[in-house]
């Protein structure tokens, strides 16, 4: 990989956008390389949860490299699973969390709200800027933010291209936490070490339901249909099912198997 790194620590993928010169930036390249780091860790079955992050200390991403776009003359061209190969990933319930370690503008931004949890150093800044450049937010960020926050709140961001800080973001809600930038890596890994002490299984089948509940007409529906739902089935077939019992009923640190 050339604008991004990828690690693994245990279940654990770390995907870190690398291109820091230009505040993280997406160029085509880097978005065929995240398509493939995201392809990757949806096929392991050994891991579990991804973290996606930006290299240096200024920026998470700042949105597409619109000088390379410029110099380009060609329209912008997205991978199959949308922008960053992550906004239009519907079909893979392990969980993101975005550790947002500076501006997170644009592309940027729409890629953070696609994550599930959102962690923020107290430096990090959010916004959709699309208009200003002529542009519109249509990487999911325009959908995503009207659903994650009250809708005047949402319309009052995008219409007047607002930038946000951390702080804000919280109180929107869209941030789950503000933590100082030294400290931004630890409040990750707590948030992490917090979600895989939990059974695989049942954490990927908890995201798929919400996400497909909201899908319904109503609550009476998503609850009547959620047995249908395919992860909810692999759930009730899985060995991490039985291992939760047996482990509480023996006073034991489950050991689970993610299958």
């Amino acid at each position: 990989m050339q604008f991004i790194d990828v690690s693994r620590d245990g279940p654990v993928t770390t995907v870190t956008l690398n291109r820091p010169a230009v505040m993280n930036a997406i160029n085509v390249e880097m978005h065929e390389e995240l398509q493939a780091a995201f392809d990757a860790f949806a096929a392991d079955p050994d891991q579990h949860l991804c973290v996606v992050t930006g290299a240096g200390d200024r920026a998470f991403c700042a949105g597409s490299d619109l000088k390379a776009a410029a110099q380009s003359g060609l329209p912008p061209t997205y991978p199959r699973s949308g922008y960053a190969g992550l906004i239009e990933r519907f079909d893979c319930p392990k969980p993101f969390i975005a550790a947002v370690n500076g501006v997170a503008m644009g592309g940027g931004f729409e890629i953070a709200l696609a994550c599930d949890i959102m962690i923020a150093a107290d430096t990090a800044s959010f916004g959709l800027p699309e208009p200003l450049v002529g542009a519109v937010a249509l990487g999911g960020g325009l959908h995503r933010l009207a659903r994650q926050i009250p809708l005047k709140q949402a319309m009052g961001v995008i219409l007047a291209s607002r930038r946000l800080s951390a702080a804000e973001g919280l109180r929107m809600g869209f941030v789950n936490e503000v933590v100082p930038a030294a400290e931004l890596q630890a409040a990750t890994r707590r948030w992490v070490d917090d979600i895989i002490r939990a059974s695989p299984v049942s954490v990927r089948t908890s995201k798929a339901v919400v996400q497909r509940g909201l899908a319904e007409d109503s609550i009476a529906t998503a609850m009547a249909k959620q047995k249908d739902y395919p992860e909810f089935i692999a759930w009730r077939a899985s060995e991490d099912i039985k291992e939760g019992p047996r482990a509480f009923a023996e006073k034991r640190k489950p050991v689970w198997t993610g299958r």
